[in-house]
């Protein structure tokens, strides 16, 4: 039987553990570093960090609690000022994220598939009536959705597409975020239908479906 001072001591010692204290105050992807490649050249200031690459140039942000330091050679390691406070452990994650999402950006580019599913669904790549400017590439998709007239997206500038197979559709670019809300501005054209899964699916997107009540 355990007296009532073995409890309370036991107690005590699982208050003050090293790990009770640490719980909380250490953002797990924040302290983790970034590594990053030669090609790339990174040009931190006090409001934000400059990304070269072999894709182009871009900026990430820095909240003024940020720290930004290179503890080796091609290795940033990204810290807060007081990491007790919620918003900057927040933020410290964050932070690293978009800094290692703007590096594979500048290098890599980023790719996601949007697939058409349904009957007579089809994409075609053409040019745009309107030409360049104004955001614009001088494309736009013309798509069949199950609907008794086409629908016409135009294509950013910012944005690469190709057209592989007419229910396929490429969508490539050096912004994640960017890339991710075009993809949206497609999917909301026809989100899938929970009964036949038909409608424009995004990447590994996966339809829950319903079963049908038969009486």
């Amino acid at each position: 039987m355990i007296s009532r001072w073995q409890a309370e001591a036991r107690h005590a010692l699982r208050s003050f553990h090293s790990s009770a204290v640490a719980a909380g105050l250490i953002s797990n992807i924040g302290k983790k570093p970034i590594v990053y490649p030669p090609t790339v050249s990174l040009e931190p200031t006090s409001t934000a960090v400059s990304v070269k690459g072999p894709l182009g140039e871009t900026s990430v942000p820095l909240m003024p609690f940020m720290r930004i330091s290179e503890t080796a050679p091609n290795t940033l390691a990204v810290a807060v000022e007081n990491a007790k406070e919620r918003k900057q452990r927040a933020m410290w994650g964050l932070t690293r994220t978009l800094i290692e999402n703007a590096i594979i950006g500048m290098t890599e580019g980023f790719t996601t598939p949007v697939y058409l599913v349904g009957v007579g669904y089809r994409a075609a790549l053409e040019a745009d009536p309107r030409g360049k400017g104004e955001g614009r590439s001088g494309q736009r998709l013309n798509m069949k959705l199950g609907f008794s007239h086409s629908v016409f997206v135009s294509v950013p500038d910012h944005i690469k597409i190709e057209v592989p197979q007419p229910t396929k559709i490429v969508l490539s670019c050096t912004d994640k975020h960017k890339l991710g809300l075009f993809a949206a501005q497609i999917r909301r054209l026809r989100p899938p239908e929970p009964y036949k899964g038909k409608g424009v699916i995004v990447g590994n997107e996966r339809v829950r479906m319903k079963t049908v009540k038969k009486k």
